[in-house]
């Protein structure tokens, strides 16, 4: 089986997806974890590239990218970290998947950060999608920018500070964070 569920063998962010996160019963346990198969019992990805090629990601087949990736060739699918599969395997292909794994850990650790401190019990979608599509150093400033400026404030106006400031970083990037828009 997989040794990493946080990064999904067809290059999901299950480590940056809102259904990781959720506690109850319609909590995700990312690629292969625990209980997946209930989850997800007919992945075509997991049957093809764990259990028949024994490998990790779709990155390492030699066949990739193979037809089970035309609906995200031409943006059919409107999971929001479906987005990044194609970089992702990329990434994973060129730099090997320790660094990968390295460099989302990293969007973890701020997305996690994000959660415990900034969630105002509406926010967690919007922060991973954050965290799925900008770029890390991006994120960081944001971060750093937060925890300065949020002094005696309370947790809706944090959350509602730091979710300013992710906007207009992803407005400045020409990113599309609004979940509403998504492949219109």
């Amino acid at each position: 089986m997989k040794k990493e569920n946080k990064i999904g063998c067809c290059g999901i962010d299950c480590g940056l997806c809102p259904r990781f996160y959720t506690i109850g019963s319609s909590a995700c346990p990312g690629c292969c974890g625990l209980n997946f198969r209930e989850k997800h019992p007919t992945c075509g990805f997991v049957t093809c590239c764990v259990n028949k090629k024994g490998l990790e990601t779709c990155a390492d087949c030699d066949e990739f990218p193979c037809s089970r990736f035309d609906k995200e060739r031409h943006g059919f699918d409107s999971f929001v970290t479906h987005q990044k599969v194609f970089s992702n395997l990329n990434d994973i292909k060129t730099g090997g998947l320790k660094f990968f794994i390295d460099r989302q850990r990293i969007r973890m650790e701020l997305l996690k950060d994000f959660l415990a401190r900034f969630d105002d019990g509406r926010s967690k979608s919007f922060y991973c999608l954050a965290c799925a599509l900008l770029p890390i150093d991006r994120l960081q400033d944001c971060q750093q920018f937060i925890h300065t400026i949020t002094g005696s404030a309370d947790v809706k106006q944090k959350s509602k500070m730091l979710k300013d400031r992710l906007q207009q970083t992803a407005n400045d990037l020409n990113i599309e964070l609004s979940l509403n828009n998504r492949n219109k």
